[in-house]
C-alpha cells in the first residue's frame, strides 16, 4: 500500500491531524496534500490562522516522513477560493481574463506566503455552453482563442510567481450541461470536433510546458464508448500523450467525484486508470465522508493489480519517474505573513478587475 502514496494527493480532514490524518499519512505516505477551507481557521485574525496552518503543514511533513511534498490548493478566483480574509478575494477567470498575468503573480506570491506550491489553476476549458452548472465563469473565454490566450498568461503569472500550474480539465468540461460531482457527464462530441475547440487551450498550455493536466470525469462516447476521460486510454495516451506531446504529470480530478467513486470501489480500476495513463491520483476527503476506508480501499487494489499483472511494474516506475522528477524542481516554501501594503495593492487589482 505504501507504494501507491508516490502516486497520491489527499485531503486532510480538519484545522488539525485527527488519529485517522495521522495514521494514513505516516501509512501511505502521500507524496502531495490538498486543502480545502475547512482546513483553515476562520473568522480569526490573519496571524491566528496563519500560526495554524502553519503548525498543521509541519505536522504533515512530519507524519509523511518526507522533506519534499506537492502542497496544493484548487485556488481559481471566483467560487473557487478555500482561504480566509485578508487573503485576495480575486474575481473568477472570465473576469480577470485582461489581467491575468498580474492576477496570477499576485496569487503566487499569496500562495507562497501559505507554503502552496501548486495551484491546481488555470481552467482550459472554454466556457462554450451557457447551461453548464460547474464551469461557466471559471473558463477565461467563450471561444478557443479568448480561453487560450488568458489561460497561457494565468500560467505564465503562476510560473513567474514559483508555483506549479496545472491545466485542468483535459479534453475539455466547458460545454457539459451537468456536474461531475454528482454525476457523470456524458459529451457526445467527435475528436474532429475536439480538435477544433476543446483542445486548443491544452495545446498552447502544453507548448509553453505546463507541468501538470488534470483529467475530465467525463464520458465521451464517440471517442472512448467504455469508460470516462480518467480512464480512457484513447483520450490521456493516444490523444494527450501522443497526438499532443504532453511530457508532464497526469494528474486525475478528485476520485471521490461521484461520476467516477463508485468506478473505484471495483477491483482493477485504478490499474486501468494506470495503464491509461494517469500518474497522480487526488483523494480529497471533501466530499465523501468515507473518503479513508475507500483510500485504503484503492491503495490496497493497486498492490493487487501490481500482483495479479493487470499493472506492470514498468508502468508504475515511468509514472513515478514524472512525479520525482517534477517534485525535485518544485520549490518547498515556509509559511509566513504578507505586508499590509502587498494585501492593498491585490486589493486594488482585484477591483480593477471588475470594472473593465
Amino acid at each position: 500500500m505504501k507504494q501507491f502514496g508516490n502516486h497520491l494527493i489527499l485531503g486532510i480532514s480538519g484545522k488539525t491531524l485527527s488519529d485517522d490524518d495521522k495514521r494514513v499519512l505516516n501509512e501511505l505516505k502521500p507524496v502531495g496534500v490538498i486543502f480545502f477551507a475547512k482546513n483553515f481557521l476562520d473568522s480569526v485574525p490573519y496571524p491566528a490562522w496563519l500560526e495554524c496552518f502553519k503548525n498543521l503543514q509541519k505536522q504533515i511533513r512530519e507524519y509523511t516522513e518526507r522533506d519534499r511534498l506537492f502542497i496544493s490548493l484548487d485556488h481559481e478566483g471566483g467560487r473557487v477560493v478555500r482561504t480566509p480574509l485578508p487573503i485576495t478575494r480575486f474575481p473568477s477567470a472570465y473576469l480577470v481574463r485582461s489581467q491575468a498575468y498580474q492576477v496570477a503573480k499576485a496569487t503566487a506570491l499569496e500562495l507562497k506566503s501559505l507554503g502552496i506550491n501548486l495551484s491546481f489553476s488555470p481552467v482550459a476549458d472554454i466556457f462554450s455552453n451557457p447551461e453548464n452548472p460547474i464551469i461557466g465563469s471559471r473558463a477565461f473565454g467563450i471561444t478557443p482563442e479568448t480561453a487560450s490566450q488568458s489561460a497561457l498568461k494565468y500560467y505564465q503569472g503562476l510560473q513567474d510567481g514559483g508555483v506549479l500550474g496545472c491545466a485542468k480539465h483535459f479534453p475539455g468540461h466547458g460545454d457539459t450541461s451537468t456536474d461531475s460531482h454528482v454525476e457523470l457527464p456524458i459529451l457526445n462530441l467527435s475528436l474532429k470536433e475536439l480538435q477544433q475547440r476543446e483542445l486548443i487551450p491544452f495545446q498552447n498550455l502544453i507548448q509553453a510546458r505546463i507541468p501538470l493536466i488534470m483529467t475530465a470525469h467525463i464520458l465521451f462516447p464517440q471517442i472512448d464508448s467504455e469508460v470516462p476521460a480518467t480512464l480512457s486510454k484513447i483520450i490521456l495516451n493516444d490523444i494527450l500523450r501522443q497526438e499532443l506531446n504532453f511530457q508532464g504529470v497526469i494528474v486525475s480530478d478528485d476520485l471521490d467525484m461521484k461520476a467516477v467513486s463508485s468506478m473505484f470501489m471495483q477491483p482493477g480500476t485504478i490499474g486501468k486508470a494506470f495503464n491509461a495513463g494517469c500518474d497522480l491520483f487526488i483523494v480529497s476527503r471533501n466530499i465523501n465522508s468515507s473518503s479513508l476506508d475507500r483510500t485504503y480501499k484503492v491503495a490496497e487494489d493497486f498492490g493487487k493489480c501490481l500482483n495479479d499483472g493487470s499493472l506492470r511494474e514498468e508502468i508504475v516506475e515511468t509514472a513515478k519517474q514524472r512525479i520525482e522528477n517534477l517534485l525535485a524542481v518544485t520549490p518547498q516554501y515556509s509559511v509566513y505573513q504578507l505586508e499590509k501594503e502587498t494585501l492593498l495593492n491585490h486589493a486594488d487589482l482585484a477591483i480593477s478587475c471588475c470594472w473593465e
